[in-house]
């Protein structure tokens, strides 16, 4: 056993030369180990070390270059940060005009559904409280944005209606629709919002009360290219990530031609296989250890590519990355955890900050790539039968 001091972070890494061939517990080996002759830079650094084999010239003589920079319109970026909330308030007017407005049978009548979305949105664009936005509210309504005044307690009552969650989806897939000539690629992963809740047992060996935080889990597919979020759904915390992939696909596959669809391993599986080969797409998805190359031919052909030709599959599956960037998006503008108690109205807010982000996402779009965002076409016929 050698123990490999990490480059990136304290600790190291331990590498079993035993076998027939050396192992090694990092990432970069879990998730190739299965190429042939794949040696992670831990197994090299113990073979260079153990004399088997000799450093590259260049590993010895050259210094280390700069790191890869990467051009931004700045002129673009600064357009776009300095005038985002007008572009929001004007966008989400747009977008809420495509509500139906359910009708009332019986008792008082109902505030509009396109001012309470309207207010849910601005709320989790603000990440003020639902009192604290409340001035936010009322200067959309004098700027024509809303026909009414929506008040706090009347906002927290509709985030709580498991109806809202149905509707606050077909806005986002609709409010990514723009820019379904741009992305091609997509990726897939979840990833955990805090609440104030906890959950709590008495733990008998040593006698006390336990408690621990509840997460909300939210699932989302997204454009590699723009982070636009194509789809998202929210779960509880112990929900797997796999059974959701088909869901968001078919929701995405509505609007976007998809050609690739990136994932991590925990999205291995021979439905999901089916599931992106139905809609035309190729799935980038890695293989685990005990993986074997039996299958659906596109089971097959990927096995091969990712054993094979491991660096031409792994040009693809790289744009993965931009998930997770999207998600540090949302959550480092709109904060990662949710204020309401009850999971349907946790699930509302988290929604609410998915389609947070696509507004500003496509805010970016319009300076950086001129693009024209329009909403429902001539009809508003998709949200008709969500109220």
């Amino acid at each position: 056993m050698w123990s490999v001091p990490s480059q990136t972070h304290k600790g190291a890494y331990l590498v079993d030369t035993a076998g027939d061939r050396p192992a090694c517990v990092c990432p970069d080996f879990e998730d190739n180990g299965n190429a042939e002759g794949f040696d992670c830079k831990h197994i090299t650094a113990v073979r260079i070390t153990a004399g088997e084999i000799e450093a590259p010239a260049q590993v010895k003589d050259e210094k280390p270059g700069k790191r890869p920079t990467y051009k931004q319109d700045w002129g673009a970026y600064y357009l776009a940060q300095t005038r985002e909330r007008e572009h929001v308030e004007t966008m989400l007017r747009d977008l809420c005009r495509g509500i139906q407005q359910p009708v009332s049978k019986r008792g008082h009548p109902r505030k509009p559904l396109a001012d309470v979305v309207f207010a849910a949105v601005m709320r989790a664009y603000s990440g003020l409280s639902s009192r604290r936005c409340a001035s936010d509210v009322r200067a959309a309504k004098e700027a024509g944005h809303t026909s009414s005044m929506i008040a706090p307690s009347t906002l927290v009552t509709y985030l709580d209606d498991p109806k809202l969650t149905d509707l606050l989806r077909v806005l986002i897939r609709e409010s990514a629709a723009p820019l379904a000539e741009v992305e091609t690629t997509v990726a897939i992963d979840s990833s955990g919002f805090s609440t104030n809740t906890y959950s709590r047992w008495f733990d008998h060996k040593w006698g006390k009360e336990r408690k621990r935080q509840k997460w909300v889990t939210c699932h989302i597919m997204c454009g590699t290219t723009t982070h636009v979020i194509t789809d998202a759904l929210v779960t509880t915390g112990n929900a797997g990530d796999a059974p959701q992939l088909p869901e968001l696909l078919t929701n995405t596959a509505e609007r976007f031609d998809v050609a690739n669809v990136c994932a991590d391993k925990a999205y291995l599986s021979h439905r999901n296989f089916d599931e992106i080969e139905a809609v035309g797409a190729v799935p980038y998805i890695p293989f685990k250890v005990g993986s074997i190359g039996e299958g659906s031919e596109m089971w097959r052909k990927m096995y091969g590519l990712f054993v094979y030709k491991n660096d031409e599959f792994r040009k693809v599956y790289h744009a993965r990355s931009n998930v997770e960037t999207a998600f540090s998006m949302i959550k480092r503008k709109f904060g990662a955890s949710v204020r309401a108690k009850k999971f349907t109205a946790q699930r509302n807010e988290v929604l609410c900050k998915v389609l947070a982000h696509n507004l500003c996402v496509l805010t970016m779009a319009t300076y950086e790539l001129g693009i024209a965002v329009e909403f429902w076409g001539s009809t508003h016929e998709e949200s008709q039968h969500v109220h």
